[in-house]
């Protein structure tokens, strides 16, 4: 009888489309393709057919790591984006900033002792003011 392995986990399945590739290896390899057999047919008669090759090697490479890498579910091109801002376009130096929550618990206590201290001062020592308002008058 075929033994057949099941992975338990099938998040990480993706569908084939033809000849047990995914889309995106198709769309990539076909690219490699297009760019790498026209190259070759050019080169060969200039230069000889081992430097030729070398060349359509090296010019269908990224297209062959853009279908086949993958890192933590990530394409290649996902992860050349982030390596590209933390390298070049965010800041060397990102100082480590906090909200600090002591600073603002303490500044709401300040408040409220200044709230029950005026609220207190009106209660056992009223103006004048406040005394006409109280009579009615």
């Amino acid at each position: 009888m075929a033994y057949v392995p099941v992975p338990k986990d099938l998040s990480n399945v993706k569908t084939k489309v033809m000849f047990n590739l995914t889309k995106r290896q198709l769309i990539c390899f076909s690219l490699a393709l297009l760019v790498g057999l026209p190259l070759f047919f050019l080169l060969k008669d200039r230069t000889n057919t081992s430097a030729a090759t070398l060349i359509m090697i090296f010019a269908m490479m990224p297209f062959f790591m853009l279908a086949m890498y993958e890192k933590h579910g990530q394409p290649l091109e996902i992860i050349a984006k982030h390596y590209l801002e933390v390298r070049f376009l965010n800041p060397k130096q990102r100082p480590y900033k906090t909200n600090n929550f002591y600073a603002v618990i303490m500044r709401q206590a300040m408040l409220d002792k200044e709230v029950k201290y005026i609220v207190t001062r009106k209660k056992t020592n009223p103006s004048k003011a406040d005394k006409g308002r109280q009579t009615g008058n």
